[in-house]
């Protein structure tokens, strides 16, 4: 990444929290790679044959996020982080759905992270929903490591960034992402 882009990133933000529509379009090619790398992020060690795929995932979140007029976007980290977080709800809205269709017999399993098991699952490996269940019990304890877990998980944002973002020192950022592994760990086990 060149040093100019950064900067020009947070202009074309800037310009599309202000309704500008023309910002979007020259916006999308500029971080489509990435927005890419998060969707296959959300999708590492899907069952094979999942119905919604990492570019459709991408373009219904882009979707959304170019429809945020009124939206202040602080910076690059902040507009990925906010991706992630509509990816997430996408899918857990599309494991929602199937799981209706099917009486919950169609779930998916996603991998979270070295350290949290689910279950019954292969290691590596939980359900969507039981993850979404869970995160929003977190939210309940603890915001801050809510937080945390989504920036570090779906958006895949390393512990400097999640820093940068949270307005934390590094070390806080590490003892609070030991702490919320360690938690989803015990949560997803039950």
């Amino acid at each position: 990444m060149t040093a100019d882009r950064p900067t020009m990133l947070t202009q074309l933000l800037a310009r599309l929290s202000a309704g500008d529509r023309q910002a979007a379009d020259v916006l999308l090619p500029l971080v489509y790679d990435e927005l890419r790398l998060i969707a296959e992020r959300c999708f590492r060690r899907q069952p094979s044959g999942h119905t919604l795929q990492p570019t459709a995932l991408v373009h219904e979140a882009y979707l959304r996020l170019a429809d945020t007029h009124g939206t202040d976007w602080k910076d690059r980290a902040h507009f990925f982080a906010v991706a992630a977080l509509a990816m997430r709800q996408i899918l857990v809205n599309h494991a929602l759905a199937r799981a209706a269709q099917k009486r919950g017999g169609d779930r998916r399993r996603v991998a979270i992270e070295e350290g949290v098991v689910a279950a019954g699952g292969p290691p590596g490996e939980l359900d969507i929903l039981d993850l979404n269940a869970a995160l929003e019990k977190l939210k309940a304890i603890d915001e801050r490591k809510h937080r945390l877990v989504e920036l570090r998980f779906f958006a895949g944002l390393s512990v400097e960034e999640v820093a940068e973002v949270m307005g934390l020192s590094k070390s806080t950022v590490e003892a609070d992402w030991r702490s919320a592994r360690a938690w989803l760990n015990l949560e997803l086990s039950r």
